[in-house]
Formats: structure tokens, C-alpha cells, sequence
């Protein structure tokens, strides 16, 4: 076995493939890499042997890329699925948002693909279980209350349909705000953007790059009423407004910069993302993990080890860490129940303010060792005091 990066790369053109190998030449002695010339190929070589990563043109005669990657995604779902392509037609582009984990714009220099495939493969780590990994690969979003998403088709349908009413129901549920951050982290629709949240994301993208997303490539698909129930999704919803909010309002008074206060909000929004894949991916096996917790007494991380073989943090993080999101977020969200595990942090980061925001809305307790190392635990009255006076804004969303 090699423990080299396998990455299969895919192009219709010679001279492009040729370009490419002379440029990941120095690459050699790090990744095993193979060239594909079109679709049909590329699936061959899937065929014949593992890939970790796929890295697709759109724009190719026969099978393009949007139809290859959708191959992947169903039959290899292991296999990381990236986007690297030039000038592509917008229809493309908005087909290419569900099967691709990542885009990236050519020319892309050697030094951001190292980073881009380098970080991908990374985060298997996060997993220890192959199947859930392959899971969790395949998922195209992750779905909304059903609630949610008729709100905002009824919203968005209409010729009169307002920007700004449409982008505050996507920032109001949790796998609708993840799948549209995750396109402006990436590249799909121009360079990766500095955003505060998804409300600002929708704006920002437009309602002809939103509309047809929801209404004729289905980005989203409504979780079954029966599993949002069962599983509480609504509460753990408005734990997620309320996280975001207060850890936001924590970067704010420890004075972290934009970039740090951003991250915490988002990774806030997401921090439980994996609960909601383990309702709809793992039901049977999420539901055995919540009865080993309520009778037998089990800790909740490790019920759901046992039964799934991951926890929720760790799934969250891995589709985030694979979707290009940054370390910040990826890491706030795999550390958030243990900061103390986190061998990265240094200072204040969005981990602690995802971690303390967490705890004051009731999630656990909060790691007073990670505080004191920090030098910050005589902060947290005053975080406390910050979070109890912002209840009021969460209350009713």
C-alpha cells in the first residue's frame, strides 16, 4: 500500500493534461498521479483503481464534467471530487454546485492546488470509519426542515421575489446556510469571498444565482417530517441561531479581528451540522445512539462512536473541511464539546468563542482548563453577561 495521495486528473484536452504533468512534476515524490483524457476514461480508471481525489474540467465533449463528477459521487464516493476548470457558461457552473466538492479557476499556480489537495485528504482523519466517510463524500447539501424550505419556495417563486427575504430564511436553517457558504468558499462563482454569514452570502450572490439553484437544480431537498420530529431538528435549529449569535457577540468584546468574528458565527450556525446528517443519514443508527445516552446513561460523543463509529462533530467538520472551509470553522466545529484536544489553538481563535457560546445555551459544561490556559478565564462572566442580554434577539427566530 502507498501512502501517497492518489489523484486521478481529468481534461479532453492533450495539451492541457501535458501542461499539467510538467507542472506536478515536483509533486512526484508526494502524490501518485494519474491523466485522464474525458469522462469515459476517467471512470475507467476509477474502475481499475482507488482514487482519493478527482480533478475534473467542466467543459469536455461526451461527458462533461457535471455528468462525471455525478458518476463519482454515486460509484466512487470516497473519491473527493474537484472542480478545476476555465471560463465555464453559468448553467454549468450552477449544475456543477451539487456533485463537486470544491472549484477551482484555472490557471490555479502549484502552490494552491498543493494547499487545496493536500487539506482535502487531510481531513479523512477527522474519520475513522470509511463508511461513514463515503457517506457523508456523497451528500450534495444538507437537507432543511421541511418548514424552511416550503417558506422559501413560496418566497422565492414569484417574479417579485425579494432578495432579502429569501436570504433571511436560508440564514435561519442550518443545512441550507452550510451549502451556500460552501460555494462562496470555494470559487464557483467568482474568487473565495471574506463573508459575515449566509444572510450576507445570498445577497451577495444574487437572486439569478439563488433562484435557479432552489428552483431548477434542486440544490436542496427537505429532510422528511417524520426524522425533523423524531430528532428535534427545529430545537437544535434554534441552538444553532442562538450559538451563532452568541459567538459572534464573544469575537466582538475579546476584540478578535473581522476574519475571526466571522468564522465564529458561521461555525457557531454549523457547530451541530452532523446531527442533522446523522438524523438523515444514519436514522437507524443515530436513534440507537440517543437510547444508549437516555438509558444506559452513556455520554452522548461516545454513544455515538459506538453506534455510527464517528461523532457529530467530527461529521460536521469532515464535510466542512471537504466543502473549503476554513481551518478556523472546520476546527471550531470538530473541537467544540473538547477545545483542550485542539493541538492548533493560540489565543483566541473561533474555537473558543464556538466552544463558551455552546455552553451558555446549555450544550454543556465549559472547559475551564482551556480558558485558564488561555489566560481568558476571567472572561467568562462577562461573556456570560454578553450571551443573557442577546437571549431577547434569539428568542423568536
Amino acid at each position: 500500500m502507498t501512502d501517497k495521495i492518489r489523484i486521478l486528473f481529468v481534461d479532453d484536452v492533450d495539451n492541457i493534461l501535458s501542461a499539467l504533468r510538467r507542472m506536478l512534476r515536483p509533486m512526484r515524490s508526494e502524490w501518485e498521479m494519474s491523466f485522464a483524457n474525458g469522462g469515459i476514461e476517467a471512470l475507467k480508471c476509477l474502475d481499475e483503481k482507488h482514487h482519493d481525489v478527482i480533478v475534473s474540467d467542466v467543459r469536455m465533449p461526451g461527458m462533461d464534467g457535471v455528468e462525471l463528477l455525478e458518476n463519482v459521487r454515486r460509484k466512487h464516493p470516497h473519491t473527493i471530487r474537484i472542480v478545476l476548470s476555465g471560463q465555464a457558461d453559468r448553467e454549468s457552473v450552477l449544475a456543477a454546485a451539487g456533485p463537486t466538492h470544491q472549484y477551482l479557476s484555472k490557471p490555479c499556480s502549484l502552490e494552491t492546488l498543493k494547499a487545496v489537495l493536500g487539506r482535502v485528504v487531510t481531513m479523512r482523519k477527522l474519520l475513522n470509519d470509511e463508511k461513514v466517510a463515503d457517506i457523508i463524500s456523497a451528500i450534495e447539501s444538507v437537507s432543511p426542515l421541511p418548514r424552511l424550505y416550503d417558506e422559501l419556495l413560496d418566497e422565492i417563486t414569484p417574479p417579485e421575489a425579494s432578495i432579502q427575504s429569501v436570504a433571511r430564511i436560508i440564514s435561519m436553517d442550518v443545512g441550507m446556510s452550510g451549502k451556500i457558504l460552501q460555494l462562496v468558499n470555494s470559487s464557483f462563482f467568482g474568487p473565495p469571498r471574506c463573508v459575515s454569514g449566509p444572510a450576507e452570502t445570498v445577497e451577495a450572490l444574487g437572486m439569478d444565482v439563488i433562484k435557479p439553484l432552489v428552483l431548477s437544480n434542486n440544490i436542496f431537498w427537505p429532510l422528511d417530517v417524520t426524522v425533523a420530529d423524531e430528532f428535534e431538528i427545529e430545537t437544535l435549529r434554534k441552538h444553532s441561531v442562538a450559538v451563532a449569535n452568541y459567538a459572534r457577540k464573544i469575537a466582538q468584546e475579546a476584540k478578535a479581528d473581522n476574519k475571526t468574528v466571522n468564522a465564529s458565527c458561521m461555525a457557531g450556525m454549523l457547530h451541530d451540522i452532523g446531527k442533522i446528517i446523522f438524523a438523515d443519514q444514519f436514522t437507524d443508527d443515530y436513534r440507537l445512539a440517543m437510547n444508549l445516552e437516555d438509558k444506559e446513561g452513556v455520554g452522548a460523543l461516545e454513544a455515538e462512536n459506538r453506534a455510527i463509529g464517528a461523532t457529530h462533530a467530527q461529521a460536521g467538520a469532515y464535510l466542512l473541511g471537504i466543502w473549503s472551509f476554513s481551518d478556523p470553522v472546520v476546527e471550531a466545529v470538530a473541537y467544540h464539546h473538547c477545545p483542550s484536544e485542539n493541538q492548533n489553538t493560540d489565543g483566541f481563535t473561533a474555537l473558543t468563542a464556538v466552544h463558551v457560546a455552546d455552553a451558555v445555551d446549555g450544550a454543556g459544561p465549559v472547559d475551564m482548563e482551556y480558558l485558564a490556559w488561555l489566560g481568558l478565564a476571567d472572561r467568562l462572566d462577562v461573556w456570560r453577561e454578553i450571551c443573557l442580554e442577546n437571549t431577547k434577539e434569539t428568542a423568536n427566530v
